[in-house]
């Protein structure tokens, strides 16, 4: 039997993902998971469990819990592990912050979305500890001054065309887990952190003196899938440099929503922080690694630089606003002409939207040169760790985001990466030049296919196409057939009554049997429906039993979270006459942190009372009214 409920209810996680969890009293099996991984992501229903050994497949997206509505998924917290090392004062600190969380952090602290808030983001760090605050747009310039000459360099000696970005670490995973055969068109650049983290342990330690054993690296991003990215063996360039023992060139990962954890936890309110700037010796970078975070973004600065490197003249104001890469279109294309050469490009965001791109260009032999993909809706804006908007219109959400990050590129002197004095600085005193030895070995990496699937990959992109492919009736809703669990209320989707005798619920597994046929329940009769209806709830798990659970033996269990019977209240409704003292007796707290839900009142426990999920104190809880 499994250990995950059947994905047809949820997504499978593993205790081991290194960037999300699920915290399971959490978990109301609404499907909302489920349905973005299958159809965004395009990961869910692309495997098989059995084959895997009943191992989850996961590219750690973090889109799962961006939808989650109860706070039951959520990203690994990591920030608490970097406020001891912070506190144990061995080690010299560094931030890194990417350029989404400034366009987001503030939708925490109540402020509009797309609030752009660099100066009191880089001094809330500083409150918090941080030796060093330098800013990933710097690396971002750094990585399209690679990736764009790595550009130039396939169209010239005719490597494998297209080359694809590198830069979503979920995409790369995604890559090579269903489409191996890409790897030698995925770009060897790496992402601005991973060549961040080394350049900072090796030629920043030189500058400052430091022993490179000393510095800690965190990255602030809005990507989940960084927590599985810095943890890839390959990315310890910095150790292999410098002959020292093995050790991964970046630290640590806290997502946007980790960092607004860490300063309400330290009763740091953004609005009110002292405001304080970059450090010095690797400041801001250009417009173009600001943009870095919107979907086109890492396309438009990459053509930018590549037009300056090809004609030795700098980019028009058309390449500087590239129009045709930008905007919520899950795929865009352009054509331009370099110095005679034309390029064709493209851009897109969620990987579903990547398979059905891969596909056409398998049938139609289309030829691009260049292709950008980003995992997350609108790209690093709506990475899986970003502020949530449950309920709210998204794309309005992204947009602002997006919009803000252009208005900051649009509004700055320095718009190219190649200009950027402190990046010439780096390659002058450092790194000689773009794909230089020294650049390959610390700036660059490989990839290696995945045999997570246990099996050939393209089956799976061969039933995704068919699938696809034939358009399916519309049902009516009237005429859709549904049985329901009468266990665990588990929908089965059809007519259950021709699956086999064997079959079983995958959630609390009764046999068939135990499903009755989901109607309308007769309009003449909705009083006695009501009134017959005797109901317990599980006060762990929130499962509903049907019928009076006193008569139930005592050695009863819940199907779901298995407390015994005594656990389950009556499901009443509240006497009308007396709502204020009923709503009076129902005291809760709930932890603002994880989102864990306390019965009772809090204020009674001792001082040293921690939160059961992610053990921050009780002064953290909120009163639920």
């Amino acid at each position: 039997m499994s250990k995950h409920l059947s994905m047809d209810v949820r997504v499978p996680i593993e205790e081991g993902n290194p960037a999300i969890h699920r915290i399971e009293s959490l978990c109301i099996r609404c499907g909302q998971c489920r349905d973005i991984c299958q159809k965004q992501i395009s990961v869910g229903h692309h495997y098989d469990l059995v084959k895997t050994g009943d191992t989850a497949i996961c590219i750690h997206c973090g889109q799962c819990a961006n939808v989650c509505p109860t706070g039951a998924i959520t990203e690994i917290q990591d920030w608490m592990q970097v406020q001891s090392v912070i506190q144990d004062n061995s080690k010299k600190v560094v931030a890194i912050t990417s350029p989404s969380v400034r366009v987001s952090l503030g939708e925490e602290f109540g402020m509009q979305p797309g609030s752009y808030v660099e100066e009191q983001m880089v001094g809330s760090l500083r409150a918090l500890g941080f030796d060093y605050v330098f800013d990933t747009t710097f690396a971002a310039d750094l990585t399209i001054m690679e990736e764009a000459s790595e550009l130039i360099e396939r169209i010239q000696t005719d490597k494998p065309l297209p080359q694809f970005t590198s830069c979503c670490p979920a995409w790369v995973k995604f890559v090579e887990t269903y489409y191996p055969e890409l790897l030698p068109n995925i770009s060897t650049s790496k992402s601005p952190i991973s060549m961040f983290a080394p350049t900072i342990k090796t030629w920043f330690a030189e500058k400052e003196s430091l022993d490179p054993n000393d510095i800690y690296v965190v990255a602030i991003t809005p990507c989940t899938a960084k927590k599985f990215e810095i943890a890839r063996e390959e990315l310890s360039d910095a150790a292999n440099y410098l002959d020292r023992e093995s050790a991964q060139d970046c630290d640590r990962v806290v997502t946007t929503r980790e960092l607004a954890n860490w300063m309400r936890a330290r009763n740091l309110d953004l609005e009110h922080i002292e405001e304080s700037d970059y450090d010095a010796l690797m400041p801001r970078g250009s417009g173009a690694g600001i943009i870095f975070g919107n979907t086109g973004g890492v396309m438009e600065a990459a053509i930018r630089s590549a037009y300056y490197f090809l004609t030795k003249k700098q980019p028009s104001d058309e390449l500087l606003k590239l129009e045709a890469v930008r905007g919520m279109a899950g795929v865009r294309k352009a054509e331009l002409v370099i110095q005679n050469i034309p390029l064709k490009v493209a851009v897109i965001h969620g990987t579903d939207n990547a398979r059905k791109f891969l596909h056409h260009l398998k049938v139609s032999k289309e030829h691009f040169d260049f292709v950008e993909v980003m995992t997350c809706p609108g790209g690093c804006i709506s990475g899986g760790g970003q502020t949530k908007h449950i309920g709210e219109d998204m794309d309005v959400v992204r947009k602002a985001r997006i919009q803000a990050l252009y208005d900051k590129d649009s509004s700055v002197a320095l718009r190219n990466s190649h200009d950027n004095p402190h990046i010439q600085e780096v390659y002058k005193e450092f790194y000689g030049k773009p794909l230089s030895d020294l650049a390959e070995a610390l700036l660059h990496t490989s990839y290696e296919a995945r045999q997570d699937l246990n099996e050939n990959p393209s089956r799976y992109e061969d039933m995704y196409q068919k699938e696809t492919a034939v358009k399916k009736p519309a049902i009516d809703e009237a005429e859709r057939v549904q049985y329901r669990c009468t266990i665990c209320g588990y929908i089965y989707e059809g007519d259950i009554t021709k699956e086999s005798d064997d079959y079983k619920c995958p959630i609390c597994t009764v046999p068939k049997d135990m499903f009755v046929k989901v109607e309308d329940t007769p309009s003449q009769e909705p009083v006695l429906e009501q009134t017959a209806d005797i109901r317990y709830r599980c006060t762990i798990c929130g499962y509903i039993y049907e019928g009076d659970i006193t008569k139930e033996s005592d050695d009863y269990k819940c199907p779901i979270c298995t407390v015994p019977k005594d656990m389950f209240v009556k499901v009443e409704d509240t006497p009308s006459q007396e709502p204020v003292q009923e709503q009076k007796a129902n005291i809760r707290y709930r932890c603002t942190i994880c989102g864990y839900i306390y019965e009772g009142d809090i204020t009674k426990e001792s001082d040293d009372y921690k939160c059961p999920i992610c053990t921050v104190p009780k002064d953290m809880f909120e009163k639920l009214t």
